[in-house]
């Protein structure tokens, strides 16, 4: 016993330290061994704070300003998205501002600031019909009409930013506009070479300040006009959708575009709602119109010329729509853009780039985090307040025979994988919620939506198999299920989920204590590329208690169904093969439904066909909740690596479905978007 917790508090400190050296060092990368001042301030509106992140070379002073950037993040993303770009940019001399938009990370207007009109476009602006069905008037609870309502901007036509009931989008820059304000103002920029850069929906805030800004002059006389505009996935529109009354008593017209296309982006629109991305697409009139020729056009060639501000490109990046934020040829691409539009005080080539190496190390952090969870169960464990939960398994006699496990696992997947497209895009958009109160996270709103289905077939299947097996004499005692410890089991044990529960909120305490002093001192969250762990905001914390009852019913009926009723030998073989031999299984089982679907989704768009939602079903069905997929995998695997050493050591479910509950709906409410 004492072995064991020498090698828990062993195998604790050295996680915990690993932690803090990888994100010292991804500190040092972002900040440039110490040349770029990293801060983060708060731009003070009537609805509420704006926050961001600024990122300032030493060579940036009052007497010698710098050219200003302002990067603007995608839907579920925040700032810190953006930091290839940012780092990249700050190495290179650009004072560099990154926001949360609304509704997203620590940004405290929800995105309903954004506004919405009652009807939608289902092609491109200016090539839509209202005969054709294209253009129609739509119903549905409002975050719905905001949600189809990405690609409107405040600078449109009435036609386009007003809806027939008076609704209206009020700010398509998310923000960005009063960034680009404080920007343009700071002592050490130059207001003269500023730039705007967004991905996803911040390509359609980028559009909104480029337009708001253009032709504006400061009190000196000083032109403040975006002097590029990088679009990372971005959608392009027909000139005459474009409002041509003054905007600020200054005419629309955008300074040098760049639009870095997804050969494989899950999202139509930003295909111009063709099914695939190819050399056809460049013939298009609005692709042609962008590129200001008739001819032939290209892909990665330069028009016309950055002395005018005339100059178009449109690079295909061989990526998918969320790994675009960090590609490293589009990066590449993008930084010479920038420096041939601002001229960039640092000539450092644009394939010297360090920010990937910041994401790896924030990755093996996070994954250390995670896993100094286990020890500090361990140490826990040896409490005596803790001791009772560690307990055998059930009896080795109620293992599935091989056909029965397989026809169970399969039966487990494929619910899964079939549930999964309907149910998130349901309760995203038009599951009747009080959206505007209590359910406030529109990624969440998904997962609430597919899990109660998962529930109320967990619940049946349970009902029905255990009347099933009463029937044929099989062993149906709660222990069976993970619901109850040896010395009772044929009675619910309240006390193992009460103190199973306890020790799991310990345990991502402890993981909340690392994020917050890694944020305090490293200006950095657990992630990678995308939000993951981040600080709470008190509104944030309630919707975190709201979706947590939710995510907790699931996992510990999806940790029952799996890890207690698929129990394999593997699951009474002690040590690492045994725990690798189990895991292998239930990890097959926890992930199978999402990889099932990523097969759908992808093989056929890498074929050159088109993404299989779309296909199979139609593209209402495609886009966000496909595009996580790539995100979600991941997590689902390390959630099984958790649930499997949880169960093997407690022979309950408690501990390790309320962990992975609160570490999913972590993920989900503590920086996404939010209503």
């Amino acid at each position: 016993m004492k072995a064991r917790s020498m090698k828990a508090w062993a195998g604790l400190a050295v996680c915990v330290a690993a932690v803090f050296l990888c994100m010292f060092l991804a500190n040092r990368i972002q900040t440039d061994g110490g040349n770029i001042k990293i801060t983060e301030g708060k731009i003070v509106l009537d609805e509420g704070n704006i926050r961001y992140k600024l990122y300032t070379p030493l060579t940036a002073t009052e007497t010698k300003k710098a050219p200003g950037v302002l990067l603007l993040h995608g839907y579920q993303n925040d700032h810190e998205t953006c930091a290839a770009y940012a780092i990249e940019l700050a190495r290179r001399g650009a004072v560099v501002m990154a926001i949360d938009e609304y509704g997203h990370g620590a940004t405290e207007p929800g995105m309903r600031l954004r506004g919405w009109t009652n009807h939608t476009v289902k092609v491109n602006y200016g090539l839509d019909s209202e005969e054709a069905g294209t253009f129609k008037v739509i119903g549905g609870p409002n975050r719905y009409k905001l949600l189809t309502n990405f690609s409107n901007l405040t600078f449109f036509n009435d036609h386009y930013a007003k809806g027939t009931d008076g609704s209206a989008i009020e700010d398509s820059s998310m923000g960005g506009v009063a960034a680009y304000a404080v920007l343009a103002t700071m002592d050490n920029v130059d207001p003269e070479r500023l730039a705007v850069s967004g991905h996803s929906m911040g390509t359609w805030a980028s559009w909104t300040v480029s337009a708001v800004y253009a032709g504006v002059k400061t009190e000196n006389g000083l032109d403040i006009t975006p002097k590029a505009t990088v679009l990372q996935c971005g959608e392009l529109f027909t000139d005459d959708i474009y409002d041509k009354s003054p905007i600020f008593g200054n005419p629309i017209y955008f300074n040098n575009v760049l639009l870095l296309q997804a050969k494989w982006d899950e999202f139509n629109y930003f295909r111009d709602y063709e099914n695939t991305v190819s050399d056809e697409l460049l013939a298009s009139p609005l692709r042609l119109s962008f590129l200001g020729t008739t001819g032939r056009a290209e892909w990665n060639k330069t028009y016309g010329s950055f002395e005018d501000g005339t100059a178009r490109r449109m690079e295909l990046l061989y990526t998918n729509h969320r790994l675009t934020t960090h590609h490293a040829g589009g990066l590449a691409v993008a930084l010479d853009w920038f420096d041939n539009a601002l001229d960039l005080p640092d000539d450092l080539p644009a394939a010297d780039q360090t920010a990937m190496t910041k994401e790896w190390l924030v990755l093996a952090a996070t994954l250390l985090a995670i896993f100094s969870m286990m020890p500090l169960a361990e140490l826990l464990l040896g409490v005596p307040f803790f001791a009772e939960i560690a307990g055998p398994l059930p009896p080795a006699s109620g293992i599935k025979p091989k056909k029965a496990w397989i026809r169970a696992a399969a039966t487990t997947i494929l619910i899964a994988a079939f549930t999964y497209p309907f149910m998130t895009q349901l309760g995203q958009g038009l599951l009747p919620l009080p959206e505007m109160t209590l359910f406030r996270m529109t990624i969440g709103n998904g997962f609430v939506s597919w899990y109660s289905l998962l529930i109320i077939i967990m619940i049946l299947f349970t009902v029905f198999g255990r009347r099933k097996a009463r029937k044929a004499g099989l062993p149906q005692t709660w222990q069976e299920a993970g619901f109850a410890g040896a010395k009772q089991p044929e009675r619910f044990s309240w006390k193992l989920l009460g103190k199973g529960t306890l020790l799991a909120l310990c345990m991502t305490g402890f993981m909340y204590l690392q994020v917050v002093l890694c944020e305090i001192l490293f200006k950095l969250d657990l992630r990678f590329i995308w939000p993951f762990f981040k600080s709470f905001s008190l509104v944030r914390f309630g919707q975190f208690c709201v979706y947590f009852l939710f995510f907790e019913a699931f996992y510990v009926l999806n940790n029952s169904k799996i890890f207690a009723g698929l129990r394999t030998k593997g699951s009474y073989t002690p040590g690492f093969k045994g725990f690798m031999s189990c895991w292998l299984r239930y990890a097959l089982v926890m992930v199978g439904g999402t990889l099932l679907v990523i097969l759908i989704e992808y093989i056929p768009f890498f074929a050159g066909i088109g993404p299989g939602a779309d296909l199979l079903f139609s593209p209402t069905f495609g886009g966000p909740f496909m595009s996580l997929l790539i995100v979600f995998a991941p997590q689902v695997l390390v959630f099984s690596l958790i649930g499997t050493h949880l169960y093997r050591r407690t022979g309950n479910v408690f501990t390790g479905a309320t962990v992975i509950a609160a570490l999913a709906c972590w993920i989900v409410t503590g920086g996404s978007a939010m209503l």
